[in-house]
């Protein structure tokens, strides 16, 4: 049983040697010369502004969660037309509902305000 194993193991082995050797190869190989210009971060070629621990105001995080959401929801879409004509009347009304559910969900952050950027 685990003879069958026995060549995924083998790959994970092989990726994993080379994954190392390259890493211990540019080490030994490159030039290593540091100074400010390299080790400071960069951000889409423009310079460092403030620092890297401020904090973000919340709605950044409630539009990504909303959005994951939202997408997620209509993810669910997809399985549901490709087999609608099986369904029949049964599954057009559960997507009618379905579909209400998320155009209230959608109604009701809208009306909260997570949409308004100050």
């Amino acid at each position: 049983m685990l003879l069958n194993y026995f060549p995924i193991f083998v790959l994970f082995v092989i990726a994993a040697l080379f994954a190392a050797g390259t890493v211990i190869m540019s080490m030994l190989i490159g030039k290593q010369k540091p100074h400010a210009e390299k080790l400071s971060p960069y951000e889409c070629g423009v310079e460092p502004i403030g620092s890297a621990r401020q904090r973000f105001p919340i709605k950044f995080y409630i539009i990504a969660m909303i959005f994951v959401v939202f997408d997620i929801e209509l993810v669910f879409l997809y399985p549901w037309a490709v087999i609608f004509k099986s369904l029949k009347m049964f599954g057009l009304i559960e997507m009618g509902v379905f579909i209400a559910i998320l155009v209230f969900c959608y109604i009701y952050v809208w009306k909260r305000g997570a949409f308004e950027w100050e």
